[in-house]
């Protein structure tokens, strides 16, 4: 007996074929359409990735929290023991959560881990250091917070990759924070 009509291979076949056809078909229509590369038409490169400006703000918080560490420990050098191990910490979060660009950016993460004095002198904060250490420490905590949030918010915007970058990103901005409270030696 024959059979007739459609059979799962078959059906895989025709599938298989379509899938292809439309493949080829938005290949031939990603060729011809009018959106060439920058370097042919002589423009401008084209705008930048969801991902790449999720992750120049998020470099941009933690640049700005080493950048008030740097200027906590100018102020007050006698803190260095403890807030030292933290900041370079928040260094290589800045290094890690950069955006991937060509190696042009070598030089961008090479200037990421500045040492403190040199760092804050380039950069003023935006807001004065506190003349009492424990002052400067609780605002360095508020940013160490406020950094976090920053983090786990743009979670949500994030590739799953970069996400999991974030996530333990804020979850170590939550582990400053209780070094730098309820973990300092007494």
């Amino acid at each position: 007996m024959e059979r007739t009509g459609t059979t799962r291979r078959r059906a895989l076949m025709v599938t298989g074929a379509v899938a292809a056809s439309a493949m080829a078909a938005s290949a031939t229509l990603a060729g011809c359409s009018s959106e060439a590369p920058a370097e042919r038409r002589g423009t401008a490169p084209g705008p930048v990735s969801a991902e790449t400006t999720l992750r120049r703000r998020s470099t941009a918080a933690s640049r700005a929290l080493l950048t008030r560490y740097d200027a906590v420990l100018l102020a007050h050098p006698g803190l260095a023991a403890r807030l030292t191990p933290l900041r370079d910490e928040v260094a290589r979060h800045v290094e890690a959560l950069a955006p991937t660009e060509p190696k042009a950016g070598a030089s961008a993460a090479a200037s990421a881990t500045p040492s403190p004095s040199a760092s804050a002198s380039a950069s003023t904060p935006a807001q004065p250091v506190p003349a009492d250490a424990d002052t400067a420490v609780r605002e360095l905590v508020a940013a160490e917070r406020s950094t976090a949030d920053k983090h786990t918010v743009a979670l949500v915007h994030a590739p799953p990759e970069y996400a999991r970058l974030l996530a333990s990103v804020a979850a170590a901005g939550a582990v400053h924070t209780y070094l730098l409270t309820k973990g300092a030696p007494s």
